[in-house]
């Protein structure tokens, strides 16, 4: 197996066509850190998003994607480092600034209200009025022709929201952030809750939004769905950086063995083995997998031991 060279820091990789208003990235951390009192929930981070590409944040529970999320999303300042968008430092108050600024967030539960229509939803706070009526038939209209721009095709806009899918409530979330001018689409963990099949409706639609020009921030712990949609790779751990990847810098299975912790499942294998019985066999399995995925021996990268707190903040 080849050995992914990390990309060194300071330089930056992107083709001019992904690249913001005067070839600057849409958005760029640099050395960005937060603490919480004492606790160091994340360290020296730097991060780069462009136009037309995909960058992936992964990490296990407690690595520090929440945190970034809130960051970026304008809810959290940095304790320390720059935070630019398309190349101008700023200091976001509040979400709303961030939004205003073409940042916008889809989180988990998504902001969607079960029982109302899909179009509903989709101009929720933002409804169109003349005067002082909403305009029910411009936005119905303009909701369908938005969804199937995104190449999704309900039959009626009237029905339900909470009557669709997962993966379809996600894309129509995905759809609304596109209307709305957003620049930059910050995905929470959006497969998560997803089986395969509507996992691979969302990937299509996060492959949509950067054809048409997105800047997306894919978070996700599964790097089998990372993979296949992405331009750029950032792993956490702790707090910390782990390695910071073009795709043709790293494969798959390369992807998988950063993430997975080679170190750390040896080390775990090897306390199952000495157990006996039964567990002794689930240890030698797990050696096995380190082993095939050759992850035993990981590429140096700079870290930086921390106190981190829980990815729920």
């Amino acid at each position: 197996m080849s050995t992914p060279q990390e990309t060194p820091a300071g330089k930056h990789h992107a083709p001019e066509a992904g690249n913001g208003r005067s070839g600057m990235p849409l958005v760029r951390l640099v050395n960005a850190g937060k603490r919480y009192g004492a606790v160091i929930a994340l360290h020296d981070i730097n991060m780069e998003v462009s136009a037309g590409e995909v960058t992936c944040v992964l990490g296990d529970n407690g690595a520090g994607k929440s945190t970034l999320i809130k960051i970026i999303a304008g809810l959290h300042q940095p304790s320390s480092g720059t935070y630019e968008v398309e190349g101008t430092p700023v200091h976001f108050s509040s979400p709303r600034e961030a939004l205003e600024r073409g940042i916008a967030t889809v989180y988990q539960d998504l902001a969607v209200v079960s029982l109302m229509p899909v179009w509903r939803n989709f101009f929720l706070g933002n409804e169109l009025r003349k005067g002082p009526r909403i305009q029910i038939g411009a936005m119905k209209k303009m909701c369908k022709d938005e969804l199937l721009a995104m190449g999704i095709d309900l039959r009626d806009v009237d029905q339900p929201i909470g009557t669709l899918s997962g993966g379809e409530r996600q894309c129509v979330a995905i759809s609304r952030a596109v209307h709305f001018g957003a620049k930059v689409l910050i995905l929470d963990e959006p497969t998560a809750a997803l089986g395969v099949k509507q996992s691979g409706v969302v990937l299509k639609y996060i492959v949509q939004a950067r054809e048409r020009g997105l800047g997306v921030i894919f978070i996700t712990h599964n790097p089998h769905h990372a993979y296949p949609v992405g331009d750029r790779f950032l792993l956490l751990n702790r707090g910390a950086s782990i390695g910071n990847y073009e795709k043709n810098q790293v494969t798959r299975d390369e992807l998988t063995g950063l993430m997975a912790g080679g170190s750390e499942l040896e080390q775990l294998s090897h306390e199952l083995e000495s157990a006996g019985g039964a567990v002794a066999d689930l240890g030698r399995s797990m050696e096995a997998d380190v082993e095939e995925l050759g992850i035993s021996h990981q590429p140096t990268t700079t870290t930086t031991t921390t106190t981190t707190e829980s990815d729920a903040r």
